[in-house]
This record gives C-alpha cells, sequence and structure tokens, in this order.
C-alpha cells in the first residue's frame, strides 16, 4: 500500500537565497587584507570619490557586564574595490582613513550605521561625515513596500533578498574573534558585509532618480562629528525622520477586557435591567 504526501510549499520569508559573494558580483573587484598603515594609506589615496560600503566588526563580550572591546576592523567597499583595514593591527590610524571617512567626497553607506559612527569617534576619535542609512533609504524610496516605524531597522540580509535576490551568511564568523589575524572565512564575511552595502545603494539610488520629486536625502543621510549626529553638511543636529513617510495602519492593539479581566473575545455576560426599564417593558406587553 503507497501513500503520497501534498509538498509543501515554503512561506515566502522562509524561500531559499543563493548567497552573496562579492568576487561574483565583481570579478574584476580587488581585495585587500591590510595591517599595515603605509600600505593602508597608499591603496586608500586610490579609493574612488563616491558611494562606498561602511562597516565594522569588533571582538564580542563573551563575560556578562564585560566593556564593549574597541573598533578591531573597518571595511570599505566599491565597485570594484573592498578594503579590510585591520586597525587593531596597526600601529598607528592611516591619516589617509581620516581623510576618507571624514571627506564629503565618499558617501559611506550601511544599515543602522548610527551607531558605528558614534563608536569610532568614541574608539578611535574619528568623525565620519556625509553617511547613509539604508534602512531608511529604504523605507524613502520603497515606503509602498515597507511600513511601520520609520526608525524600524531593516536587516542587510533582508535588503539584499528584497533588492539584489541574494542573501548573507551569517553564523559563528559574525560572534568570531575579530583581534586575531583573520581567517579567510572573517575575510570572506567582511568583504560581503561592506560590498553587499555599496550594491543595496546603487539599486536604491537608481528607484530614488525615478520618483517624482525625488526623496531629500536628509531624510535618510547625517554626518557624525564629535560623536554628534548632524544633518550630511553638519550645520543642524539630525534625527531620523521623514515627513512624507507613511507608516500605514497601526497595528491591531490587544483587548485588555472589560469586567475584572473578563477575555474580550468572550461574549459578555447579558447585563439584567433596570428597575425601571423593566416597568417599562411591563407596561408595554400589557398595552399589547
Amino acid at each position: 500500500m503507497s501513500s503520497s504526501k501534498n509538498p509543501v510549499t515554503k512561506p515566502k520569508d522562509q524561500e531559499t537565497y543563493p548567497l552573496y559573494s562579492w568576487n561574483t558580483v565583481s570579478p574584476s573587484c580587488r581585495f585587500s587584507y591590510i595591517t599595515d598603515p603605509e600600505i593602508a594609506n597608499w591603496l586608500l589615496s586610490t579609493l574612488p570619490h563616491g558611494p562606498v560600503g561602511f562597516d565594522l566588526e569588533w571582538k564580542p563580550c563573551y563575560v556578562k557586564d564585560q566593556p564593549e572591546n574597541r573598533v578591531a576592523l573597518i571595511q570599505l567597499a566599491a565597485a570594484d574595490c573592498v578594503l579590510l583595514l585591520h586597525v587593531h593591527r596597526m600601529r598607528y590610524i592611516p591619516y589617509k582613513l581620516r581623510d576618507v571617512l571624514n571627506g564629503s567626497q565618499w558617501i559611506k553607506v550601511g544599515v543602522n550605521i548610527q551607531y558605528d559612527c558614534k563608536k569610532l569617534h568614541r574608539d578611535l576619535k574619528l568623525h565620519v561625515r556625509n553617511c547613509v542609512d539604508l534602512s531608511l533609504m529604504a523605507r524613502s524610496v520603497d515606503n509602498a513596500r515597507w511600513k511601520g516605524r520609520y526608525t524600524n531597522p531593516i536587516g542587510l540580509a533582508r535588503l539584499l533578498q528584497t533588492y539584489h535576490g541574494t542573501t548573507l551568511s551569517k553564523g559563528k564568523v559574525q560572534r568570531s574573534n575579530w583581534e586575531i589575524f583573520l581567517t579567510f572565512a572573517q575575510q570572506n564575511y567582511a568583504a560581503n558585509d561592506a560590498h553587499s552595502a555599496y550594491t543595496i545603494y546603487t539599486r536604491l539610488q537608481e528607484m530614488a532618480q525615478t520618483m517624482i520629486p525625488s526623496p531629500h536625502p536628509d531624510w535618510y543621510s547625517f554626518s557624525c562629528v564629535g560623536g554628534d549626529l548632524y544633518d550630511r553638511l553638519s550645520r543642524f543636529a539630525w534625527t531620523p525622520a521623514n515627513p512624507n513617510y507613511d507608516p500605514g495602519p497601526p497595528p491591531p492593539q490587544k483587548d485588555k477586557g472589560l469586567n475584572n479581566g473578563q477575555d474580550s473575545s468572550e461574549p459578555a455576560s447579558p447585563v439584567p435591567p433596570s428597575a425601571d426599564a423593566a416597568a417599562s417593558l411591563a407596561e408595554s406587553s400589557m398595552a399589547l
């Protein structure tokens, strides 16, 4: 006797996506893992102006209540260039790194990077100007897709799935020690994070250019100077906001129930009529 099972269809959020690979997306991409500040200065001087994917890594804390470790790795990526700057292993911070991070000629793009920029100043006294939060940018240029609070984060992997049809490999590497000389797996992970941010930005920027009117960059762009957030031109204090953003309908609220905590999903018990109402009903029935 044979039996057959109906095929199980995965929900859309459980679809399997191919993994993002920086060297597949850009086969001619030049990759550099750098621990020497002089080499870093030379390579950073060749970084083209424009958008660059931006990310940080630091050693996680393995003991509860331990202070957060300092920034260990800074990742920058353009279309054909990935630079992994292992600042934890450098004798000093490359002066050209200060120029790139502080320079408005380079647009530093990443997901929820406000904290990263503040941490860079706290740990290394670096300023980061002209940054783009890709989560806010996605909500601004593709509001029909993304609902909810404007500042609700959208993960890098989810943005990749939506706008590139790929995803990122997470796991143990994410929580590994970023202060040691990096393994191949760590280098590949870090390169993909930064390069995919660049890829997402180019797609969102294409969408922004087709919008009339186009979204204002100040809705999702900022600078971090002295550890504080300003607009991208460093004139005014900045908080993420978009006056044209539609968050959609509010989520359904849970009913707290009535009458001493009664569950509102259950039908309420009938309320007996008052004495006056009962008398009125009796008179009406006699009249009939």
